[in-house]
């Protein structure tokens, strides 16, 4: 007897439908798994085996041959369970249902529960958009795919309730999909405000700027003046995910493996902060399998890299090509796979290895020598992906005790928000969602400038030597300014105000 049911293997970040076959024949008792299955789909068997038992089904005395196809796909983890336990019961008529459209998906226990499984929201966007009807998944995963919305999915605590339910002895309740909008209308609490940050008045304004248009930014100053801390006020001011954004990053933590029954949905845009002993692998992505790293957690948020010259410097390199294109590559013998990387870079740094060059204060101990081999740890081509450069100074004790008011979050998010409502309006017949995105014809048709501002930058490109992508940038960064004061045009008040962040950094 032989049956067939579907199941789902996730690819990169996207699901394609894998079909279970299962054959019972006469003959020794065996139990045979192919279709290029790995460890630990090889081992289904003795989960499978025990399930049933445990579940009150008979497990078949016959040979068992279960293919995985289509076979030139490699099978990995163990969501492959509970099809091979359903294929196993159809094709030994214990249960008798039809299969053509449901996906069944899941990692059994030996007593026949199921476990919470990753990857299963990909899962649910597959069986919308290839038309399944039903999708029979672990209870725990519950919210996450009813993100996916308009599909009957059917969460389950064991394979025992799933007998039942398909011989119509006991049905599952159909799970309710959610409303995204409805979920986004919560007000969402962060660590640290803008308000609890005193002074530093020209850093909060260039982190305005970054959020308003996605620019990144590096951070200088000496130990303790606050560069932390505003790289962790600095996700109070972001705007709110949209529900596409969000099912795109949970997406990701989904097939990661980072989702909890607590925390189904991913609201807040991620704030991913790995410690300079971090390889390239954990950076961006990788294994025997390409799994996302620390640049595609980051998706749609902010990657911050505190004590940046600490890092390997064939670590940061590993930044170039996603900072620019915004996704990443992955190449292994089995395959090429490819994540997004869209996210804004924040960095934070000392002037020096004792960290008190320049400070009115304290007097730096280290040699010419060793400044200039702390900078050279960053390249220049990666410094020059870099939007804004700023200084975060000591604070004097005045500023540390006053009492005087402070723009909220709440209050600076509202102006990154109109910014952002403006670049959506501009942008809505193209793929661009903000100013830092902007194409070379996009930068020609949206930034164009007076006589007196191309004056300015002219003499701005001479003296400093600037590239021609620090030129687009600064462009990128006027136009940003100018969203922000609602200006139609670019002033050259603008302009100034975006050249000023380039000044630091430029060789």
């Amino acid at each position: 007897m032989i049956s067939q049911v579907s199941s789902a293997a996730v690819i990169g970040l996207d699901a394609q439908p894998i079909k279970v076959e299962v054959d019972l024949s006469n003959g020794l008792p065996s139990f045979t798994i192919v279709g290029l299955p790995d460890k630990a789909v090889e081992e289904a068997k003795e989960r499978v085996r025990s399930a049933i038992k445990n579940s009150g089904a008979e497990f078949p005395q016959k040979r068992i041959t279960v293919n995985l196809a289509p076979a030139d796909i490699r099978k990995e983890g163990p969501s492959y369970d509970l099809p091979i336990a359903v294929g196993i019961l159809l094709a030994s008529e214990q249960v008798n249902f039809d299969p053509s459209k449901v996906i069944f998906t899941g990692e059994l226990s030996l007593n026949g529960d199921l476990r919470q499984t990753n990857g299963i929201l990909p899962v649910a966007i597959m069986t919308k958009e290839r038309n399944f009807e039903e999708l029979y998944i672990p209870q725990e995963n519950a919210d996450e795919a009813a993100i996916a919305g308009e599909i009957n999915i059917y969460p389950t605590r064991s394979l025992r309730d799933i007998i039942w339910h398909l011989r119509g002895e006991k049905s599952i309740e159909k799970y309710q999909c959610l409303n995204m909008d409805n979920i986004f209308e919560e007000e969402i609490p962060f660590e640290v405000d803008m308000n609890q940050i005193k002074g530093q008045e020209h850093a909060k304004r260039a982190l305005t700027i970054a959020a308003a248009g996605g620019h990144n930014v590096s951070m200088s100053g000496p130990p303790g003046s606050g560069k932390t801390l505003l790289a962790k006020a600095f996700a109070s001011i972001l705007p709110q995910m949209s529900s596409n954004e969000a099912i795109e990053v949970t997406k990701i933590y989904s097939v990661a493996g980072l989702l909890t029954k607590d925390n189904p949905i991913i609201m807040n845009r991620p704030v991913r902060t790995p410690h300079h002993t971090a390889s390239d692998i954990a950076l961006i992505g990788g294994g025997k399998w390409p799994k996302p790293g620390e640049i595609s957690l980051a998706h749609r948020g902010v990657l911050f890299l505190d004590e940046f010259p600490e890092f390997p410097r064939s670590v940061l390199e590993v930044l170039r090509q996603p900072l620019e294109d915004n996704i990443i590559t992955i190449s292994r013998a089995a395959g090429s796979l490819t994540f997004p990387a869209k996210f804004i870079l924040v960095t934070a740094q000392n002037p020096c290895p004792c960290g008190y060059l320049n400070d009115p204060v304290k007097t730096c101990s280290c040699s010419q020598n060793q400044i200039a081999k702390y900078n050279k740890k960053i390249s220049g081509p990666l410094l020059d992906r870099i939007d804004l450069h700023i200084e975060v100074p000591r604070l004097k004790f005045e500023k540390l005790e006053s009492d005087s008011s402070l723009e909220s979050s709440k209050e600076i998010k509202e102006k990154v928000e109109k910014a952002r409502q403006t670049q959506r309006k501009r942008f809505e017949n193209s793929k661009t969602l903000t100013n830092s995105e902007m194409s070379l014809p996009e930068i020609k048709k949206y930034c164009s400038l007076d006589e007196k501002s191309k004056e300015l930058i002219r003499q701005a490109v001479n003296q400093l030597n600037l590239s021609a992508r620090t030129y687009h940038k600064i462009l990128k960064i006027a136009r940003t300014i100018a969203d922000l004061a609602n200006s139609g045009d670019i002033q050259t008040e603008h302009l100034a105000e975006a050249l000023q962040y380039r000044f630091k950094k430029e060789h």
